[in-house]
């Protein structure tokens, strides 16, 4: 026989408080730059792993600090700003929504040209069977 809900255990989570949640860590461009550095100079197996273990970091890290590099030299390794993005005045959404209404516009103009070539196509396809039958 099952057992009455006041006789069964509590099953809340309660959040150990002798456990402080970490903080994120922020890495400045001249840690990026002399971790990386550090990786380019790794040739043995196994020396990259110790690097990125002693740095506590993730070979993912190394991938976007790479391409922040590569795309945008040193700056792009100063990072996003954080919170939240700026609203947009009124004149940026209208350009927006002005660009967005462009494209659409320009899909569908491409996809009618596009039909209208295969009108032609079907149309002089006709010509040339009903020419041929009335021979």
């Amino acid at each position: 026989m099952p057992k009455p809900p006041t006789d069964l255990p509590d099953r809340e989570v309660i959040a150990d408080p002798t456990q402080e949640k970490r903080p994120y860590r922020k890495f400045s461009v001249d840690d990026k730059l002399r971790i990386l550095k550090a990786a380019a100079t790794c040739s043995e197996p196994g020396q990259l792993g110790e690097l990125l273990r002693k740095e506590k970091i993730y070979s993912s890290h190394l991938t976007k600090w790479r391409r922040q590099l590569e795309e945008s030299g040193k700056a792009g390794l100063e990072g996003e700003p954080v919170g939240r993005k700026p609203k947009l005045s009124a004149t940026e959404k209208e350009v927006q929504r002005l660009s967005r209404e462009n494209r659409q516009l320009t899909e569908r103009l491409e996809r009618a040209e596009g039909l209208l070539e295969l009108q032609k196509k079907a149309f002089s396809l006709l010509e040339r069977i009903n020419n041929g039958i009335s021979s």
